[in-house]
């Protein structure tokens, strides 16, 4: 085992674009992972296609969110204005998604072994400019890979000398030949809110298929089934209480940045999140990880 990052055998700090990424490159798989919003855009075991999907017009720019791979939404989900009270005033901002995505994190840590690779990554809020002010919380996020997984932890510890509340998701884009015949299975007789349809709660009755745009927010975490045309893929988590499933349909998808006209066809987002309406309180010295494994059926 190897934890001395200038001793690391299959991982090397590069750049792409105008952003540093960590490029990892075992004989048993590879994968890729910015700084800036410790954003993993590829893993791959070995001889497999990315099992992430990443938009072809992706922009890697300072302070700009990249399109596709895993974006990490924190430490709020979506509008701010559409969060749970508590999280809302904290924000006090109509920026979507947090700050996380598009500021760089510190490297922490690398442990290898000739069957996997763990890397750390670490932001404080305080960090982060006047935005972060209001944030007493620090993240981590620690990515472990296999020939047979890709397991990401996103921890969160409250600094500061009172409660904090947050919400959160792991934004998963995956690839798919063809989102009208791709569906998830494991969400069956789950609520969820429709955002689409001035934010009402409906059950879910089967699989979820995607027939045009689609924003919604079901009330639990996984075990989650991604069927494509050419893949299953299994979605686990810990420490997530919401599902969130998207995709921009072909409307939406021609106003959308760095996302070209057809892209909707191709992709569809699971996301592993706590959001609306639930939200993480954390207490001075308390800290909550959300997991999210993924694996190939």
């Amino acid at each position: 085992m190897t934890s001395s990052k200038s001793d690391a055998l299959f991982t090397a700090r590069i750049t792409h674009g105008d952003l540093d990424a960590i490029e990892v490159r075992h004989p048993r798989f590879s994968a890729r992972i910015f700084l800036q919003g410790a954003h993993l855009t590829h893993f791959a075991p070995t001889g497999d296609d990315n099992w992430l999907w990443m938009s072809p017009d992706a922009a890697f720019e300072q302070s700009r969110a990249i399109r596709g791979g895993i974006p990490v939404c924190w430490p709020w989900f979506g509008d701010a204005r559409r969060n749970p009270e508590p999280v809302a005033n904290r924000a006090q901002t109509d920026k979507a998604h947090g700050f996380a995505r598009t500021h760089t994190w510190t490297l922490a840590d690398i442990h290898e072994s000739e069957q996997d690779v763990e890397i750390s990554l670490m932001l404080d809020a305080a960090n982060c400019g006047d935005i972060g002010n209001a944030w007493p919380l620090r993240a981590r996020m620690t990515f472990r890979f296999n020939a047979e997984h890709c397991q990401i932890l996103l921890t969160t510890h409250n600094t500061g000398s009172s409660p904090v509340e947050y919400t959160e998701a792991l934004h998963t884009y995956f690839p798919t030949a063809d989102v009208t015949h791709s569906f998830l299975s494991g969400l069956e007789q789950t609520h969820y809110i429709d955002t689409l349809h001035d934010w009402q709660e409906i059950l879910e009755s089967g699989d979820v298929r995607f027939r045009g745009e689609t924003d919604r927010i079901y009330q639990r975490g996984g075990p989650i089934l991604v069927h494509t045309p050419r893949h299953v893929t299994r979605i686990e988590t810990q420490g997530s209480e919401s599902t969130v499933v998207w995709n921009p349909g072909p409307e939406k998808a021609k106003r959308l940045s760095d996302f070209p006209d057809n892209a909707w066809k191709t992709m569809l987002c699971v996301e592993t999140a706590n959001a609306w309406p639930h939200f993480i309180r954390l207490m001075d010295g308390e800290s909550h990880t959300t997991e999210l494994v993924l694996s190939r059926c």
